[in-house]
């Protein structure tokens, strides 16, 4: 198995609801579903968005449509019209998060 970014294969989607982000983890079948709940933790996820998460992630599987859901809390600087991030919404972390590798096969 070789390192591959979830980008070449998956899909994600975000959203933002005051200071939390909801993104969710989409995999093309049930191999690399199993391979993402093994790998793609909340813990990595935290890990990943260091600096940018400073709460608690909850992951939930979703297994008949073959996602993983994050919720990611204290993770917006206070949420919209709070924060001082220059784009502070939920909705870039879906693409964000396809940007971290996990061991796989190839697509």
């Amino acid at each position: 198995m070789s390192s591959v970014q979830l980008r070449a294969v998956a899909q994600a989607r975000s959203g933002d609801k005051g200071n939390t982000v909801d993104l969710s983890l989409f995999a093309p079948d049930k191999e690399w579903y199993e391979m993402f709940v093994e790998q793609v933790t909340a813990e990595r996820v935290k890990q990943h968005f260091a600096g940018l998460v400073e709460g608690e992630v909850t992951r939930y599987e979703v297994p008949n449509v073959l996602a993983l859901k994050f919720v990611c809390t204290s993770a917006l600087n206070g949420g919209g019209s709070s924060s001082i991030r220059m784009d502070n919404l939920g909705k870039c972390f879906g693409s964000n998060l396809l940007r971290m590798e996990i061991k796989g096969r190839e697509r």
